[in-house]
């Protein structure tokens, strides 16, 4: 019920001697189908309005206990909501399948979040075991824990990803009223640490592009990932009806970015275009048969191939994109708008090592003396200019004698 406070067991008169039975809502309901809002609700129940036997009184008596549970049962919500109560049969449900629910919603990074938690769990939790010292003992977990795709220990910043993932879990699950107590407001964060955002230099990617890869497609998608800045997520998603033609024949990308769910303009290069190979589409998907985790092993393998001996996640190619443009020339605030960011300041953290400022400002302390040196070549100037009137002035004197 919506926007109801109390429920009332109400009776109306009837020609035949009896009374019907009906629920009355006050301040009313507006039924999620038809959007009507609904005051009255006939339970279909009959009395009679003044027994004259045993048998009428007790037949009363058992319609209106029956009745009396109906709106008991059409109230408890709304008590649970007043009083802010937890009905008992709620917090035996599956929180699991509650997460997997909300992960279902946004699997970006949410799915090995919650594939974690399964594992914890051991495919088994409910509402009521959630508690402080539970989600406590998942976070150790979290800290200690091997990656679900590959034989490593996953980093503290994807345990701190995976723990936000959990927090926020909880937090819907504390307004959908279905936990009665906070307790995202109630755990710690999980600290990130400062991380190297390696990249490629112009050659690496030139010889990447001039190499060959077992798996044609993982070469195609970081190629264009470090021509174009696309997140792996924005790769996978990209269809052929995503790329557009200016008027003057050039193409660009429009498509929804999946982690900021906004609409993202990208222009792009002829070779990147290329690199698409449009002659040869056989799915609406640009990529067909790209996955995530081919960027684990296989494209591990291909850059070790290539002789790529930096740690280089896919994504590391969005970072190759952004410093490449600022090291070319190209200002930090088109940069910005080309990845997409809300703020300059995450542009600046991308690209820091690429930022033209500070790679001009590094030349301004030098060991030589330019004021010496200008001095220097004043006087080389100088000498240059007066010699030939010295040999003119030497050649006059000689011609008189």
């Amino acid at each position: 019920m919506q926007c109801c406070k109390t429920v009332t067991l109400r009776f109306r008169d009837r020609r035949n001697g009896t009374q019907s039975l009906f629920l009355e809502f006050y301040p009313g309901y507006r039924d999620p189908e038809t959007m009507e809002l609904r005051r009255r609700h006939s339970l279909g129940l009959y009395i009679y309005k003044n027994p004259t036997n045993q048998i009428q009184k007790e037949y009363n008596e058992a319609i209106l206990s029956r009745a009396e549970r109906t709106r008991c049962q059409v109230f408890l919500p709304e008590l649970d909501e007043k009083y802010d109560f937890c009905r008992t049969e709620k917090m035996k449900e599956s929180f699991l399948d509650y997460f997997k629910f909300q992960i279902d919603r946004n699997k970006d990074k949410r799915e090995a979040s919650y594939k974690h938690f399964e594992i914890f769990t051991k495919g088994k939790c409910t509402f009521e075991e959630l508690d402080l010292p539970f989600c406590r003992k998942f976070m150790e977990y979290l800290l200690n824990a091997d990656s679900t795709i590959h034989d490593k220990k996953i980093s503290q910043n994807t345990a701190s990803a995976y723990w936000n993932v959990f927090k926020n879990v909880l937090e819907v699950a504390y307004k959908d009223r279905r936990i009665t107590d906070n307790l995202a407001d109630m755990l710690d964060n999980i600290p990130c640490k400062e991380t190297t955002k390696n990249s490629l230099s112009l050659d690496e990617v030139r010889m990447l592009s001039a190499s060959e890869c077992e798996i044609p497609v993982i070469r195609r998608a970081a190629i264009f990932s470090c021509l174009s800045g696309l997140r792996i997520s924005d790769i996978l998603n990209l269809k052929w009806e995503n790329i557009r033609n200016y008027a003057d024949g050039t193409k660009y990308l429009d498509f929804i970015c999946v982690k900021t769910k906004r609409q993202t303009i990208v222009p792009i290069s002829t070779e990147a275009y290329e690199l698409l190979e449009p002659e040869n589409q056989t799915s609406n998907f640009v990529f067909d048969g790209f996955k995530r985790e081919m960027s684990y092993n296989e494209m591990q393998d291909w850059l070790k191939e290539c002789g790529i001996k930096k740690h280089i996640t896919f994504h590391c190619f969005r970072h190759t994109y952004a410093s490449l443009l600022l090291e070319l020339g190209s200002d930090i605030y088109t940069v910005q708008r080309l990845l997409n960011h809300k703020s300059v300041a995450t542009t600046q953290i991308y690209t820091a090592h690429a930022d033209p400022k500070t790679r001009e400002a590094s030349t301004k302390i030098t060991l030589i003396d330019v004021k010496q040196e200008e001095e220097d070549k004043g006087k080389d100037v100088t000498d240059s200019e007066n010699t030939p009137k010295r040999d003119e002035k030497k050649e006059k004197k000689r011609k008189k004698k």
